[in-house]
């Protein structure tokens, strides 16, 4: 993960309402092991944190001004440097308008990960930290808080650049800090909602589901292909990467590696050719399979307890909501 540029600011905002005081980075982050493991950790904690957005620029305006300043920065207008000053002056009067009292350092950093180029925009927290000295004695110190990050953004630049009709290159922690915190710091980045993650996870959940049974597949095999869905899509949770709907069908089935790719084109679910990921739906998936005697059931985790209720004592299931064309058969076979 090579870091291409990287620049850190200070805002000193103290909660009586006083002025936000900005400290400014003399200079970009030196090249050293320390700063490519921050961006290491950052990376890895930013990944594993549930609940991001993602969206995509608003057209550049007075408003919105963060994607103007990045642009001239990446056709060479001004180094980066001149980019993360500006924009974070223009962060701390948003601050000050705004009056919240979340200050922090400032984070910026342009890296690069395979063929693709990132932007990191974070504002990350101190916290207190107890360390041995040479003489073994116990020293309390600060420390950049990497395990919390609360406001953060990454802009995969590659793909703005490269297909600007894209509603997903910009992610964001929606976090639990508050609305008015969140709106902010997204209209700092400029950043509209375009993909719902979650919303997107669901229904490829839902079409695997259909998938599985219209291809009315042995337990193992379905058992087989789940596994390989949820892997792979937590995989690219994990590296911060999003969903390829055509890679997923070649795990899916290797020896038909297009035909979960047809199945969701013929059906029509809406899927885009890349979804980002959801972690914590895809960690409620599972399914519960079995087969015995001419009865076959099969159903998603998450139903259980809901719609679907089982009784260990004398093995039973109760189930409500049964789909309506079973249902149909059902009464006409008692009637």
């Amino acid at each position: 993960m090579p870091v291409l540029h990287s620049a850190i600011h200070k805002i000193d905002k103290k909660p009586d309402g006083t002025p936000a005081v900005l400290f400014l980075g003399g200079a970009e982050q030196v090249e050293s092991q320390a700063r490519d493991d921050l961006m290491h950790q950052f990376n890895e904690s930013y990944n594993g944190t549930a609940g991001k957005g993602w969206g995509f620029f608003h057209a550049e305006s007075g408003a919105f001004p963060l994607s103007g300043w990045l642009g001239k920065y990446l056709a060479g207008v001004g180094d980066f440097l001149k980019f993360s000053t500006i924009a974070v002056e223009h962060l701390v009067r948003l601050m000050e308008e705004s009056n919240l009292t979340t200050g922090g350092h400032a984070l910026f950093c342009h890296y690069q990960q395979g063929l693709t180029e990132y932007l990191i925009i974070a504002l990350v927290q101190e916290t207190e930290a107890v360390t041995m000295t040479e003489e073994l004695s116990l020293l309390t110190i600060k420390r950049l808080d990497l395990d919390h990050i609360r406001l953060a953004a990454r802009i995969n630049l590659s793909e703005w650049k490269g297909n600007p009709q894209s509603k997903q290159y910009i992610s964001y922690i929606k976090g639990k800090q508050g609305r008015r915190i969140n709106e902010y710091f997204r209209d700092f980045i400029g950043s509209q909602e375009g993909i719902d993650g979650p919303s997107e996870t669901r229904t490829l959940l839902k079409a695997f589901s259909d998938f599985v049974e219209s291809e009315d597949l042995p337990e193992e095999s379905a058992r087989e292909k789940t596994h390989a869905l949820v892997s792979y899509s937590m995989a690219q949770a994990k590296l911060g990467e999003p969903i390829t709907l055509d890679e997923l069908s070649g795990l899916i089935d290797e020896d038909r590696p297009k035909s979960f790719y047809d199945f969701i084109k013929a059906k029509d679910y809406g899927l885009s050719e890349t979804l980002p990921p959801d972690k914590k739906t895809l960690n409620k998936f599972r399914r519960f399979t079995g087969r015995a005697e001419g009865l076959s059931i099969s159903f998603e985790a998450h139903l259980l307890g809901d719609k679907i209720k089982f009784n260990p004592a004398d093995g039973t299931l109760t189930m409500r909501g049964l789909p309506t064309q079973l249902t149909e058969q059902l009464k006409r076979a008692t009637a």
